[in-house]
């Protein structure tokens, strides 16, 4: 049985002029997950296309410390904070327009919008802090 593909190497998906405290989506994939591999591109390519939230891309089990004591059961798990609360975590399909929707709908509702829990905000501090924001 031959091992799984990793996946490559991690870029910077987020662009140079994205706002410092501004949106992140983070996105809690393994190396060994087919979907996550073939999610990735797609991801990257919303980046592209977002140029004011800042994409991050998080192997759980190569950076473990980030996702802390979370429990990761679906992959992709999405992670989506307005760069101080985290408003999102949960899987989310694979596919640009959802991503692009609830991107859109926390965006337009963030003001007033109920944070996603401690849980999610421990990750989202974690990740900001390794990520050098």
């Amino acid at each position: 049985m031959s091992s799984p593909a990793a996946l490559p190497e991690p870029t910077p998906t987020s662009p140079a002029t994205a706002t410092p405290g501004g949106w992140w989506a983070v996105c809690l994939c393994a190396g060994w997950c087919g979907t996550c591999r073939d999610y990735r591109p797609l991801f990257d390519e919303l980046a592209r296309a977002h140029p004011g939230v800042r994409f991050e891309w998080v192997d759980i089990e190569d950076e473990s410390e980030l996702a802390g004591d979370l429990d990761v059961e679906t992959f992709p798990t999405l992670l989506i904070a307005d760069g101080k609360r985290a408003l999102f975590l949960g899987p989310l399909l694979p596919q640009a327009p959802v991503l692009t929707r609830l991107l859109t709908s926390l965006q337009a509702s963030a003001p007033g919008g109920a944070g996603a829990g401690s849980e999610a905000q421990g990750v989202f501090d974690r990740v900001r802090a390794a990520r050098g924001a």
